[in-house]
């Protein structure tokens, strides 16, 4: 049926019902435990992550500085999703107004590509700390690292807000139930009642030029930092340098490992994938990473160890 025939209804007047995950309603109580417990995790470990690299002088170096902007990235991209998520799950706090909605829609698209940026200068970090060991101070100054995390910012920023215009630009017929426990952009577009092509194809755009050619360079940076490694003569020196890119390695695949199964799923994966799953990775990807981060930085880094142990024992002594 042609779109003349709906009522066109005012974006600005429209609010959205966010059912949560589809299909799993009578869980939704049973969900919201580890959820709520993977995002406490989330928040307080990665605070305490800043906090120490803040407060820790020996940990005043690229590294670390790439890692608290992580955490920061990982903090607000939870909160902008989780609470609501846990509302929905506990009270039936479904209801979202298309501002607000956006306003979600862009910040979690915003977070996710600006932490994207983060890792692939992380990885950059490790190939010029590993390759070229004697530069990497006259490299990474602390006015590079300053540069890379505001491009990380402004390209994220450039990429995401054009996600905006495009969801404004839709005329809408009423519609508006998002099978979803937050907003993001396809879910939002898909309530249109008019051609979503520039959508798909903008979004497809951004996840291959952007997110995707970040895999790329992370891709190419760790395989000349094996490479390199291979060549070193000394066992020990080997495996500190495996031990600290592998827990980069680890963070990098539970990043985007569920973010690419949930992009793809939502655009090609309707009829094979069953929607209950698709929903529930899509909430996973966006607590379980970063509840992971400070864990195994904490786990593999043995600096960031060191200053735990000697912050508690220090505060055990005090008290």
């Amino acid at each position: 049926m042609s779109p003349s025939f709906y009522n066109h209804t005012n974006p600005q007047d429209m609010w959205y019902v966010l059912i949560g995950i589809p299909g799993l309603e009578d869980l939704h109580t049973w969900i919201s435990i580890p959820i709520c417990s993977m995002y406490i995790v989330a928040v307080v470990g990665n605070i305490f992550l800043i906090f120490l690299i803040v407060t820790e002088s020996s940990l005043h170096e690229p590294m670390y500085f790439f890692l608290s902007m992580l955490a920061f990235a990982d903090v607000l991209l939870s909160t902008t999703t989780a609470p609501k998520m846990l509302a929905i799950f506990w009270s039936h706090s479904m209801n979202i107004s298309f501002a607000s909605c956006v306003s979600q829609m862009f910040f979690i698209h915003f977070f996710f590509v600006a932490e994207s940026a983060i890792l692939l200068a992380m990885a950059f970090d490790r190939y010029v700390a590993i390759c070229y060991p004697l530069r990497y101070t006259t490299i990474l100054t602390s006015s590079v690292i300053g540069k890379i995390g505001i491009a990380a910012v402004v390209r994220s920023f450039i990429i995401c807000f054009p996600f905006i215009f495009l969801v404004y630009r839709l005329t809408y017929c009423g519609r508006n139930i998002i099978a979803h426990s937050y907003c993001e952009h396809m879910g939002i577009a898909r309530l249109a009642c008019d051609s979503i092509n520039v959508n798909i194809i903008y979004g497809l755009t951004v996840a291959l030029l952007s997110t995707g050619l970040d895999v790329v360079f992370i891709i190419m940076s760790y395989t000349m930092i094996l490479l390199t490694v291979f060549q070193i003569p000394s066992w020990a020196a080997r495996c500190k340098a495996f031990n600290t890119c592998g827990s980069h390695i680890c963070v990098i695949l539970m990043f985007y490992a569920p973010a690419f199964f949930s992009f793809f799923a939502h655009r090609f994966g309707g009829k094979t994938i069953p929607h209950h799953i698709h929903i529930l990775v899509a909430n996973l990807y966006v607590v379980v990473p970063p509840m992971l981060n400070p864990i195994i930085y904490g786990v593999k880094t043995k600096q960031i160890q060191d200053r735990v142990i000697l912050l508690f024992s220090s505060t055990s002594t005090c008290c």
